[in-house]
């Protein structure tokens, strides 16, 4: 397969990584091992991936499925072992694995239509929740997921250093205010669940064996709270175009800490924390445009 048919947003991000481009030069291999090793019949890939290059399915028996193949990096390292313990309650079914390869085939989710498309944001919002809910369980000792507190000391530590690194991209106080909160936020306040971190309205698929079903985790063990702010920061144009957007933003994390009952503070204290830190990361990988939105949303949690 020639590389034009991956998805292009996968393509631009791994060429800028000696490890990605690595991959990328594998890739076609690994598609002709797990299309052969698993008997499948693959069609065009999905168009919007980023770490990961997706495939429907069609299996040996005639069952449909997706194969994933993902770059493995610390956040798709551990996906398979999230999806066994999710055991297909609220997410996709995880049918076959190679974890050290990076592949996975996984039930397919028919029709398959992105929660994103719902056009009641509300509505939209009240289902994310109700998924979201259904995925946070108990992890036991032993479990293999990296622990959201170790990843917050590791942010508060690299904030002003990626400020400095990207170019100075938006006030000093902001980077400043995000290392303080990561550091108070690496002390742990509950025992630890097992998180998504990519939960968002685009990773939520319409499905037939339940309503709606998650794909695509990236798991830590941690606070619940720490998982709102992704879905906070989905379809924001939403927001940024109300008359007030502040207060319509205020109203989204009134309704998910009320829905998924966790406290407000610390979803308000991560959203802006981790804006700050996915903004960064977005302008250190050339995506300034998302970086700068992301940024306006930290702006838009200090107030609230």
């Amino acid at each position: 397969m020639s590389e034009p048919a991956y998805p292009p947003p996968m393509v631009a991000l791994m060429r800028k990584m000696p490890e990605g481009r690595a991959w990328l030069e594998a890739l076609p291999g690994l598609i002709s091992e797990f299309r052969e090793r698993w008997r499948l019949a693959l069609g065009a890939p999905y168009p919007n991936s980023f770490v990961s290059v997706v495939f429907p399915a069609e299996r040996e028996d005639g069952g449909r499925a997706v194969l994933k193949l993902s770059f493995r990096d610390r956040e798709t390292a551990n996906e398979s072992a999230a999806l066994r313990l999710y055991a297909g309650e609220g997410s996709v079914r995880l049918l076959e694995a190679d974890p050290e390869r990076g592949a996975l085939l996984l039930e397919r989710a028919e029709p398959g239509t992105p929660l994103m498309q719902l056009p009641d944001l509300a509505e939209a919002d009240a289902i994310a929740a109700d998924v979201l809910h259904r995925l946070w369980r108990p992890v036991r000792d032993g479990h293999p997921f990296e622990l959201a507190v170790d990843r917050a000391a590791a942010w508060a530590r690299e904030q002003l250093t990626t400020w400095e690194a990207t170019g100075r991209s938006f006030e000093r106080e902001l980077a400043e205010e995000a290392a303080a909160l990561f550091a108070d936020l690496a002390q742990a306040v509950e025992e630890p669940v097992l998180l998504h971190q990519d939960f968002h309205h685009d990773n939520v698929l319409a499905a037939e064996r339940e309503p709606w079903l998650a794909i695509d985790p990236k798991p830590l063990a941690g606070e619940r709270a720490f998982d709102v702010p992704c879905l906070l920061r989905n379809r924001t144009a939403d927001v940024f175009s109300a008359a007030r957007p502040g207060e319509a933003m205020g109203r989204r994390l009134d309704f998910f800490a009320d829905a998924l009952a966790v406290d407000r503070e610390r979803v308000r204290t991560w959203a802006l924390a981790q804006a700050v830190e996915l903004g960064l990361w977005d302008y250190e990988v050339g995506l300034a445009d998302h970086g700068e939105r992301l940024i306006e949303c930290a702006r838009l949690f200090r107030g609230l």
